[in-house]
């Protein structure tokens, strides 16, 4: 019994010691750098150099290859994959997520989102090609990512996103049309709603508003028809052929209409077409990858904000799988 409470007693110590250890590890060989004890110069004369022992010089360079060994190699790639970003701090900007959507946990976080900043990271992926389907909102350095480095993978639109992203031109379109109405709150929180959450009352205010602004009902009529296709879920082989002309005839009009907002929308859901029809047969979305952003934010918030990515990385891996 003495000797368990003397460890107990200990156990603080010596995680006090690992600690400090580590941080002399990280100053006297970075680990961007582990390459410089393989230049030929052996353990004893770099201990020398450093004024360290020759077995510490052993335990560190082991340790860091371990490191470097486990973020090389990694976990294969899930068969169900999605795509996020994030925000990191201002000095460092994003970070992509990555998350495993049929197991619901985390894959792995890098920070960067730009082509060139995630294209060392996918180069070393392992198991691309098992990669089955990818989801996301409507970013194009993701889609030719994913086209470039996972060629087996079939790319699916987040539906929530592509909901909003007509929404917004919708809305950016009212503004233009009638500046004034556009600022009633009231009519603001009617025009966003779908047609089938209206209460008769609500539904003979947005009437009679519309009478006003005839235009506004055709436009309004329209993006409430779009929504309703782009719902539609759980649809086989067959039944996706009869909606691809529903959703490329609405496209057309949009590119063909004069107002700029819509004609903006129609050169978007043109260039995700197929992305988008994706939708109505596969039912993963990118709700998974977003649930845990929230996580992810609450964890940086405990932690009073992280300065090393990689330690905000490992934390993440830990509690979001």
């Amino acid at each position: 019994m003495e000797k368990n409470s003397q460890d107990r007693r200990l156990l603080p110590l010596l995680l006090a010691l690992f600690r400090s250890t580590r941080l002399i590890e990280q100053r006297r060989f970075p680990e961007d750098d582990l390459s410089s004890p393989l230049d030929g110069i052996n353990r004893s004369r770099l201990g020398r150099r450093q004024g360290i022992g020759a077995t510490t010089v052993e335990r560190y360079f082991r340790r860091g290859l371990q490191r470097q060994f486990g973020e090389w190699h990694a976990p294969r790639c899930p068969q169900i994959l999605g795509i996020d970003e994030h925000f990191f701090t201002r000095r460092k900007g994003f970070a992509t997520t990555l998350c495993d959507l049929k197991n619901h946990t985390i894959y792995d976080v890098v920070l960067g989102r730009s082509e060139l900043a995630l294209q060392a990271y996918l180069e070393r992926l392992e198991g691309k090609s098992e990669v089955r389907l990818v989801g996301m909102d409507l970013a194009s350095v993701y889609r030719s990512l994913v086209k470039k480095h996972f060629p087996a993978a079939r790319i699916v639109a987040d539906r929530f996103h592509v909901i909003r992203l007509i929404n917004q031109h919708f809305l950016h379109c009212w503004r233009e049309i009638d500046p004034v109405g556009s600022k009633n709150r009231g009519l603001l929180s009617l025009m966003r709603r779908h047609r089938a959450n209206l209460k008769a009352e609500q539904w003979q205010r947005l009437l009679a508003y519309f009478q006003q602004h005839p235009a506004l009902e055709v436009i309004y009529g329209f993006k409430q028809s779009l929504c309703r296709l782009l719902l539609k879920k759980h649809r086989n082989r067959q039944q996706c052929e009869t909606l691809a002309p529903r959703l490329l005839r609405p496209i057309y009009d949009l590119r063909q209409v004069g107002l700029t907002h819509l004609v903006q929308l129609g050169d978007t859901l043109h260039a995700w077409r197929e992305e988008i029809a994706a939708m109505w047969r596969f039912t993963r979305n990118n709700g998974i990858t977003e649930g845990f952003h929230n996580k992810m934010e609450l964890i940086n918030r405990q932690a009073y904000g992280f300065r090393n990515f990689e330690n905000y990385r490992q934390r993440v891996k830990v509690l979001c799988s």
